[in-house]
């Protein structure tokens, strides 16, 4: 028999803003202890020096979290001109500094606008990402550089919020692609501007559909459990559907929920799918819905049944 597991058995999201300082995975530990999870995991760390948007996933709510790394993001960075350190934020050290040009907010707008688009962009060596098992940061701070792929990425949108010229100092917010680093972007717009830079500050503003007027501090959960306890804060959970709410949603009758839940494939009518992908191909993934509850996600086989993929265990 299976070792149990320890804590409440409950499932949801919640949607964190998170403070500076900590890291993603001490905040997530911070609120599985509050929540008393059995399960739990983050959606894309954000760097100690960075807040805002941190969607956290208990329970089922994990089976889906993939959905939401692979999000498009927003982001609102604080940019100083003249500095570069060796992190491309304000935590590592200055090792070089350069003469910042005479800017107006114009110049700084149209050098924005160069970075719309899709393009390539080499992670740095201060990241998560690993190469032989091994984080870059970890080789970084031993002093050793390796070689990295460039990855692509894409900007919706950029845009510049404030020029502060007195400090050397603009703030712009942009929408990107996953996987796009804003320190490597900041540091790429500075030398854009004929200089130097690194970042100050870095708020992520928005996760796919998820915006921060719209998260929850840490302070105020620990707050309402301390008022409430678990009936304060099981009431921020929202459900586990909301990370996959791009995808188009069918209705089964019980009869097809039954057997989806047993990860048999079931036949859907053409006119069902077309109605679900709204005129769109009818490929790829469904949300399934079951007597209006969320029972977890299908994929439209070649033959046009649809094969469960990720259910929530009932």
């Amino acid at each position: 028999m299976g070792r149990r597991r320890k804590g409440r058995p409950i499932s949801g999201i919640l949607l964190l803003d998170k403070p500076t300082g900590p890291t993603s995975n001490q905040a997530l530990m911070t609120c599985k202890r509050l929540y008393q999870a059995q399960k739990a995991g983050h959606t894309g760390s954000l760097d100690p020096l960075a807040s805002g948007v941190l969607p956290l996933c208990f329970g089922e709510a994990t089976k889906f979290s993939q959905y939401l790394l692979n999000a498009d993001k927003s982001y609102q960075a604080t940019l100083k001109l003249g500095e570069r350190t060796d992190t491309a934020d304000s935590e590592g050290e200055v090792v070089e500094c350069a003469k910042v040009p005479n800017l107006v907010a114009l110049d700084i707008e149209q050098a924005l606008k160069q970075f719309l688009g899709e393009s390539y962009q080499v992670p740095p060596m201060y990241s998560a990402l690993k190469q032989n098992g091994k984080p870059l940061y970890e080789l970084a701070r031993q002093g050793i550089e390796v070689e990295r792929e460039k990855r692509a990425i894409s900007i919706s949108s950029i845009q510049l919020d404030e020029w502060i010229e007195e400090t050397n100092t603009l703030i712009f917010t942009v929408s990107c692609s996953k996987g796009t680093y804003i320190r490597t972007l900041g540091e790429d717009v500075a030398e854009k501007l004929g200089t130097l830079g690194h970042l100050t500050a870095l708020r992520r503003i928005r996760v796919g559909e998820f915006h921060l007027e719209n998260c929850h501090r840490i302070e105020a959960v620990q707050q309402a459990f301390d008022d409430l306890g678990f009936d304060g804060i099981d009431q921020w959970l929202i459900s586990p559907e909301n990370a996959v709410n791009h995808l188009p949603m069918v209705e089964l009758d019980p009869q097809e929920g039954y057997y989806v839940r047993l990860g048999q494939p079931i036949f859907l009518p053409g006119n069902v799918l077309d109605a679900a992908f709204a005129g769109q191909s009818v490929e790829g993934l469904v949300r399934l819905r079951c007597e209006s509850q969320f029972i977890g996600l299908g994929e439209i086989a070649d033959d046009g049944l649809v094969q469960p993929k990720r259910l929530i265990a009932s």
